[in-house]
């Protein structure tokens, strides 16, 4: 493995079309030597994070969680920009952390019930998984394009326009010749 791509984003491409990937963007949460873990951040689910935590928590939110991907859909993890929250836990990518440690995950929901301020945070139910090689050879393959991660993309408002921000990005990045001309007479 020449290096982690933790913090990275994965745009699925275009021809990419297994349903549990198909137009998405994954957020790499982990890489390394056992393979890698990451969240599909753009796919709402219909469940309420208060119906899915009521057993729990008592959480005055509508929020949605989040399908983060097909392998263990009943673990629960959240992402969040509350640093204070982390310790010593190293973020993602600055201003971006994970839990899913049940300790720190109740802090991370108490602090949102509790906050007024821009605290963000977003819920999933299950991951991504890769085994080791496994995603370099889909990489390798086209299946996706590998683009850094930004707090704007994980909490956009609207989860539904991540991909086309992102592959807007993707093709942005590559590009030999820029997309708009200032002056037109230099075309």
């Amino acid at each position: 493995m020449a290096g982690s791509l933790r913090g990275q984003c994965l745009v699925a491409g275009k021809h990419l079309r297994d349903p549990n990937f198909f137009k998405t963007v994954v957020l790499i949460v982990e890489h390394g030597e056992h393979g890698a873990m990451g969240l599909v951040i753009n796919r709402p689910s219909s469940v309420l994070v208060s119906h899915a935590l009521a057993s729990h928590f008592d959480l005055p939110t509508q929020d949605l969680v989040h399908l983060g991907g097909p392998v263990e859909p009943t673990a629960f993890f959240i992402l969040h920009d509350a640093a204070e929250l982390e310790g010593e836990e190293a973020p993602i990518i600055p201003g971006l952390y994970a839990a899913s440690d049940a300790t720190i995950f109740e802090h991370v929901v108490r602090h949102a019930v509790c906050q007024t301020s821009d605290f963000r945070y977003r819920f999933f139910a299950g991951c991504a998984g890769w085994s080791p090689d496994q995603l370099e050879g889909e990489i390798a393959r086209g299946d996706w394009m590998v683009l850094p991660a930004c707090c704007e993309a994980v909490f956009h408002e609207d989860p539904y326009e991540i991909y086309d921000l992102m592959l807007k990005r993707c093709f942005e990045a590559h590009r030999l010749v820029p997309h708009a001309c200032k002056d037109p007479t230099l075309n």
